[in-house]
């Protein structure tokens, strides 16, 4: 079975033959859809697909990309290297790139946990201060409220005790005001 398309990479000793010999040889005897060659020295970039048992050239895009019906996506220059890009003309990464932006994603992903994980805390600290405050309020209530049953026990007693030496403690408090 031969392959449905071929790169080749062109290098000083064997452009001559890649131009050539093996195009002639992929598209008379091979028949691949798909024949393209890059230089990474001069940058020559081309791409074929046959013609009965010729190759004819792709027309490049306004970009200088090539289409490949195989792949799907366009073979293009970027950056001095032969990349792929998607049909809306977006880069795709190389195995390396994906993994570099996978771990980018990740660190971002995990530096976002880590400050709700801080803001969480903080969250929680305000709340434990807050109820802190809430029960020292509700001890001073309690306190209060002890203090005003004591005073008013202490009231009553007084009253009882005027009452029992004859002394009308109603008619001593209207005629003092």
């Amino acid at each position: 079975r031969y392959p449905g398309l071929i790169i080749e990479l062109l290098s000083d000793s064997t452009a001559r033959v890649d131009r050539t010999t093996k195009k002639k040889l992929y598209a008379e005897r091979f028949h691949t859809p798909e024949y393209f060659y890059f230089s990474p020295e001069t940058l020559e970039f081309a791409g074929f697909r046959p013609d009965y048992n010729h190759y004819v050239p792709l027309t490049p895009n306004p970009q200088g990309w090539l289409w490949s019906e195989s792949l799907g996506f366009f073979l293009g220059i970027h950056n001095n290297q032969l990349r792929y890009f998607s049909v809306e003309g977006k880069l795709i990464p190389t195995p390396e790139e994906a993994a570099k932006d996978g771990m980018r994603k990740a660190e971002q992903a995990t530096a976002k946990a880590e400050q709700a994980t801080a803001k969480a805390e903080q969250a929680t600290v305000k709340a434990e201060q807050a109820t802190a405050k809430a029960e020292q309020a509700t001890v001073k209530a309690e306190q209060a409220i002890l203090r005003a049953e004591q005073e008013k026990s202490r009231a009553d007693r007084l009253a009882e005790k005027l009452e029992a030496l004859g002394i009308d403690l109603d008619s001593v408090l209207n005629s003092s005001l």
